[in-house]
């Protein structure tokens, strides 16, 4: 099979008159007085600022007993070599910018973009994923960032999973948004904790209140669990499931929900490891807490219990709380009344649940 092999280096054709110059014991001097030109018109030829024309070539191989084709050929694939090595370089230029707009390689893995051998393609496929004109535009985004910089997130990978989010949640059809409402069907959302297979009427029950509802995957170094923002008049509740457990799932799914019930303007990237110390947050992280446990009937069942958690205990006061036990037992991990290696089987996973919802 043939190949059209292309010489890492091209000399230029001054080094090639050069070496001929050296061979006769000749110098530039020399060259021009027996050209009639100029010395530094050979110079200049030699360093590779002036090109040899058709007229120069001629004069060189009558000089040099050469062909005049010689150095017109040397001339061309030099030429031809500068643009294909400039042309090479604005490409590193064009791939370094984009790979610092957006995370290529992720976006690629996900298959929110295609690979593609043409650089051009690849830049408008990322201008159409950020819904911009050209790369020089920046992306519109409705989401004032609040993820923790605890673990410094790469600030274009939260941008692309917003962005990821809101393409998905532009694509959902929800009825309109009335906040009272939303408040007021709290308990018939919850009333899906008691059953892990009940998780997924939770897609629907939200789109009939008004709320986009997505599931993005987190991407690598964002270290996000939920965001709260709204697309027009309509909340967006979006979930990464980067802890696949039925406790996180319930209290991101809450402490989103919150933010909204509790008319939080803005925006909001959530980090539940290491949220921003702020009033929103804070009573953000209350709400949800209380919604998903009553607090007096917790501290009762802590007293009752003295600070010895049994599996038995902790389904019982599950049926009691008509709360799945996962959920009782993440409280427990997080107030540190229970180590978190003990129990753990009850911490089941939700997305075999929500699978179909998933942004795979």
């Amino acid at each position: 099979m043939s190949q059209n092999l292309a010489p890492a280096r091209v000399p230029t054709p001054g080094k090639i008159l050069s070496r001929e110059l050296e061979a006769r014991g000749w110098t530039q001097k020399d060259l021009a007085e027996i050209m009639g030109r100029p010395v530094q018109t050979i110079n200049e030829i030699i360093r590779g600022s002036k090109q040899i024309t058709p007229e120069t070539a001629i004069e060189l191989s009558l000089a040099l007993g050469t062909s005049p084709e010689l150095w017109t050929n040397l001339e061309a694939k030099y030429r031809l070599h500068l643009v294909g090595k400039e042309k090479k370089e604005q490409d590193i230029v064009r791939k370094s910018r984009l790979y610092t707009i957006a995370p290529i390689s992720e976006l690629i893995k996900n298959g929110w973009i295609q690979a593609v051998d043409s650089l051009n393609e690849l830049e408008q496929q990322v201008c159409n994923f950020f819904g911009i004109s050209s790369l020089d535009e920046t992306p519109q985004l409705d989401v004032n960032f609040r993820c923790s910089e605890h673990r410094e997130p790469e600030k274009t990978s939260r941008i692309a999973w917003v962005k990821r989010v809101e393409n998905l949640a532009k694509q959902q059809t929800v009825a309109s948004f009335d906040r009272t409402k939303l408040e007021a069907a709290i308990p018939e959302i919850l009333a899906c904790a008691e059953q892990i297979e009940s998780i997924v009427r939770i897609p629907k029950l939200l789109a009939d209140l008004g709320v986009h509802f997505v599931i993005v995957p987190h991407l690598s170094k964002t270290y996000l669990d939920g965001a709260a923002f709204y697309l027009n008049s309509n909340p967006v509740v979006a979930l990464t499931l980067r802890y696949d457990r039925i406790d996180s799932f319930w209290f991101t799914l809450m402490h989103e929900l919150a933010h909204i019930v509790l008319g939080h303007q803005g925006a909001y990237l959530d980090n539940l490891d290491a949220l921003e110390e702020n009033d929103e947050e804070t009573e953000a992280n209350q709400k949800a807490a209380n919604w998903l446990i009553h607090p007096q009937t917790l501290k009762e069942f802590i007293i009752m219990s003295k600070k010895v958690f049994s599996r038995q205990a902790v389904e019982e006061f599950a049926v009691d709380q008509e709360r799945h036990p996962g959920i009782i037992i993440g409280r427990l991990h997080y107030d540190k009344l229970v180590p978190h290696k003990n129990l753990r089987t009850l911490l089941v996973k939700v997305s075999p649940i929500l699978n179909n919802w998933i942004d795979n």
